[in-house]
């Protein structure tokens, strides 16, 4: 009867402590580990902070440039197809340049205009 009796206090202790432990380790092991940098990672671009609009059919390619996502070949691009074209009729006509999609359209859009004088800046 001892031996039943010690097995039961035992029993009885070890299934407490899973209880108690358990969750409290299982809480532990969930907390997400954060990944040390690595050492050739390059640091997030940073974009800058524009004010003003731009005239997309007068702007030059230095001034699309400006733009978030527009580079040399895309400004040109932008250029040759108004001198091709004419002058756009809406600003989502710029979708038509290769190299500007959906995404960087939406992302651009609300600095361009139809008419009017350019007055993006760089802060």
């Amino acid at each position: 009867m001892k031996f039943s009796k010690k097995i039961s206090i035992w029993l009885v202790f070890s299934f407490a402590f899973m209880l108690i432990a358990l969750p409290v380790f299982a809480a532990e092991q969930a907390q997400p580990q954060l990944a040390a940098p690595a050492k050739d990672a390059k640091p997030a671009k940073r974009v800058p902070v524009l004010e003003g609009q731009i005239n997309i059919n007068t702007a030059t390619a230095d001034q699309f440039k400006m733009l978030p996502g527009i580079g040399k070949k895309i400004a040109d691009a932008i250029i040759e197809f108004r001198a091709k074209n004419g002058n756009f009729k809406t600003v989502d006509d710029l979708a038509k340049i290769k190299g500007i999609g959906e995404k960087k359209l939406t992302t651009i859009k609300n600095y361009l205009i139809l008419e009017g004088e350019t007055t993006l800046t760089k802060k």
